[in-house]
């Protein structure tokens, strides 16, 4: 039998004792401090000094040191880590005996004790009661921060959140920038609205969706790759503002920078076109790094940004031109083909304006590490998009970069639904033609432009990857709190099994 059984089997053992002495899982404890108020309020107590003050603390068993008389334990709470000290002469006996014989680091207790500082300096609680309130069967990782697997990390999230402090605040920030993100966009009149997450058809967005049936209509539905389509509608139905931050589903590869669930910020915004969003976007963000991190100058992976607006802006026709020194309005589609065959460019079936995106993607996108706004879409790149006036071979589009990634998806919307028919028309004959991410036709949304939209743009925002800027971490995996990983056991047959093993062992207790 290995360390780690000898461990587990002899926790049961006590958990079976802790049974016919107390509950070891009680319903509730009253928590009335936490570690950090604890000891931001006595941090100027003297060395050796104890207080009458009475605090009741709850957190997680992380060290237990036993030094003659003396017990030493910290407890972790959600914020932060307390150092406890059990004695003969103040720790109720019966409550002594049972922290001895009993708790093992990872249990949950609750204490009632006084505030002291001990005589190196370290606030801590002079223990009067002890309530166990949850009993832990696994010992927690020894050495768990510095794995080199960071793939376990991902898989068992409750476990690297416990043993390292950094990972929890990276979610606490999470939180901030969704927040700031809300505050933002309520500050300017939009309002917060939902939209199906399960649709009849999917669109908004060149994406390969996950399809799924509804059992009860026997029909085909598809998790929402966007939620453009369903927030125009509202603005037919007379809202001016609207924004929408949830998940969406793309059935394509996983990276660094790609979850098949991700979260996304977009917008719509009555009698306004694309420039109108570029500004906003530039003052979102600038207003999330001043309200998460106090400052706009951020270091992401030992490169300095400066998020300040205003930002740089430059066409995608001339950014080829600079980075790329490719003049595509003066190439053939002949010779934009032998661009994609230098660079090893794979695009299926050849589109002109999909291929010079695709040529962009590989010579341009690394070279915008400080924030850059691309605008001027080739025009089969965005078939929601209008078209720019005087220039039918570019639509009014704009994706805003930052170390090279892109952060969003911007554009003036067409409503012209003649035009969308079209487009639509467009899309099908592409799917016939092996492009998945085609959008298939949607008549009710068809119908609901022939009611009319007023001019309107749209704005998109991955927030996982301002999350990764604005915390400098190197994956989205680090950013999403349980990213989607190949499960390590994926037959049913397998769970069955599992499931037998241990009715089996509650059978023999």
């Amino acid at each position: 039998m290995g360390r780690q059984e000898q461990i587990i089997l002899e926790r049961k053992k006590k958990l079976d004792e802790l049974k016919r002495l107390v509950n070891p899982y009680p319903h509730r404890f009253d928590v009335k401090n936490y570690s950090d108020e604890i000891k931001e309020k006595f941090i100027r107590l003297k060395n050796d000094e104890k207080t009458k003050n009475k605090v009741q603390i709850a957190g997680r068993v992380m060290i237990i040191r036993k030094l003659g008389k003396l017990i030493f334990s910290t407890i972790q709470d959600s914020k932060g880590k307390l150092q406890l000290v059990l004695q003969d002469k103040e720790t109720n006996k019966q409550d002594l005996e049972l922290f001895k014989k009993y708790i093992d680091a990872g249990d949950f207790i609750g204490v009632l004790g006084r505030v002291m500082k001990t005589k190196t300096g370290e606030i801590s609680v002079l223990v009067k009661n002890i309530e166990l309130l949850t009993k832990s069967l696994l010992p927690l990782p020894e050495k768990w921060h510095g794995l080199q697997d960071k793939e376990e990390r991902y898989r068992k999230r409750y476990l690297d959140l416990i043993m390292n402090k950094e990972v929890r605040e990276i979610f606490e920030k999470r939180s901030q920038i969704i927040n700031a993100l809300r505050d933002f966009f309520n500050s300017k009149g939009f309002i917060e609205v939902d939209t199906p997450m399960l649709q009849p058809l999917y669109g908004g967005g060149a994406a390969k969706p996950f399809i799924s049936l509804l059992n009860a209509l026997k029909m085909n539905i598809y998790m929402a790759i966007s939620h453009e389509l369903y927030l125009k509608r509202l603005i037919v139905g007379g809202f001016d503002k609207v924004y929408i931050m949830n998940r969406v589903f793309r059935n394509e590869g996983i990276d660094s920078t790609h979850n098949p669930e991700f979260t996304i910020l977009e917008t719509m915004w009555a009698y306004v076109d694309y420039k109108s969003n570029m500004n906003l976007f530039e003052e979102m963000v600038e207003y999330v790094a001043k309200k998460v991190l106090k400052k706009t100058k951020i270091n992401y992976q030992g490169k300095e940004i400066e998020l300040k607006r205003p930002w740089k802006r430059i066409s995608m026709a001339d950014a080829l031109k600079k980075y790329a020194k490719i003049n595509i309005n003066k190439m053939s589609d002949k010779q934009i083909n032998d661009v994609l065959k230098k660079y090893k460019i794979e695009i299926g079936n050849f589109r002109r304006g999909l291929a010079i995106e695709e040529i962009f993607k590989k010579l341009v996108e690394s070279e915008l590490i400080q924030p850059t706004i691309i605008f001027d879409y080739p025009a089969d790149t965005s078939p929601l998009a209008k078209k720019k006036p005087g220039n039918k071979d570019f639509v009014e589009r704009f994706e805003p970069y930052i170390n090279g990634w892109e952060l969003g998806n911007n554009y003036t919307e067409l409503n012209d639904p003649e035009e969308l028919k079209k487009v639509f028309l467009e899309q099908a004959e592409f799917k016939k033609r092996g492009y998945e991410e085609a959008a298939p036709y949607d008549d009710d949304f068809v119908n609901a432009l022939e009611i009319g939209m007023p001019p309107t743009s749209g704005l998109g925002l991955g927030v996982d990857r301002l999350v990764m800027l604005l915390t400098d971490q190197p994956s989205i995996r680090d950013v999403i709190l349980f990213p989607f990983m190949r499960p390590v056991s994926v037959s049913e047959e397998d769970n069955k099994e599992k499931v037998e093993e241990k009715s089996k062992e509650i059978e023999k207790k």
